[in-house]
C-alpha cells in the first residue's frame, strides 16, 4: 500500500464520521445545565467523558512527540475529580483543547519524515502507527458513551 494512502486513511479516521458520530456532532449544542448530569445507571457525566478524552489524546500525542513526557497516574489521572465543569469557561477549554491535539496528532500522521510503523525510541514498542489507531479507537468508544448519555437526557441527535 501506498505510504500516503495510510497517512489519507489515519486521518481520515481520527476526524470522520464515517462509521460512527463525530466529535463535533457529539458535542455540538450540549446543554450547559446538563454538563454535570449523571442518568441513572451511568458511569460518567458529559464532563467526566469530555475531560476524559482530552486527557488521553493528549497523553497520547505527547507520548508520540516528547521523550520526557509522564503520563498521569492510571486511572485517575485521565478522569476529572469532579462531574461537572469547574468553572464556566472549562467546558470550551476543553473543548479547544481536544480540537488542537487531534488536529496535532493529524498532523503528526502526515509528516513525511516519519516512518508510521517505526517503534517510538522512547516507548516500549509502539509505533506512530500504533497510537494513531489507539486515539482513532479509543475516541470512538467514548463518543459513543457520550451519545448515549445524550440519548438518556434527551438532547440527541444535536438541536433536538
Amino acid at each position: 500500500m501506498d505510504e500516503n494512502v495510510l497517512r489519507a486513511h489515519l486521518v481520515d479516521l481520527l476526524t470522520s464520521k464515517r462509521a460512527h458520530a463525530d466529535f463535533e456532532a457529539v458535542v455540538r449544542d450540549f446543554p450547559e445545565e446538563l454538563r454535570g448530569v449523571r442518568p441513572e445507571g451511568q458511569a460518567h457525566t458529559a464532563w467526566r467523558l469530555l475531560e476524559h478524552l482530552r486527557i488521553a489524546q493528549s497523553d497520547i500525542l505527547e507520548f508520540c512527540r516528547d521523550a520526557e513526557h509522564v503520563s498521569p497516574a492510571w486511572p485517575e489521572g485521565y478522569w476529572p475529580p469532579e462531574d461537572a465543569p469547574p468553572d464556566p469557561g472549562a467546558w470550551d477549554r476543553c473543548l479547544a483543547a481536544f480540537r488542537r491535539d487531534l488536529a496535532a496528532m493529524c498532523e503528526l500522521v502526515q509528516d513525511l519524515e516519519l516512518d508510521l510503523g517505526v517503534p517510538v525510541p522512547w516507548g516500549e514498542g509502539p509505533s506512530i502507527l500504533h497510537e494513531a489507531l489507539l486515539v482513532a479507537d479509543h475516541n470512538a468508544y467514548h463518543l459513543g458513551q457520550f451519545v448515549t448519555l445524550r440519548q438518556l437526557l434527551g438532547v440527541w441527535p444535536p438541536g433536538k
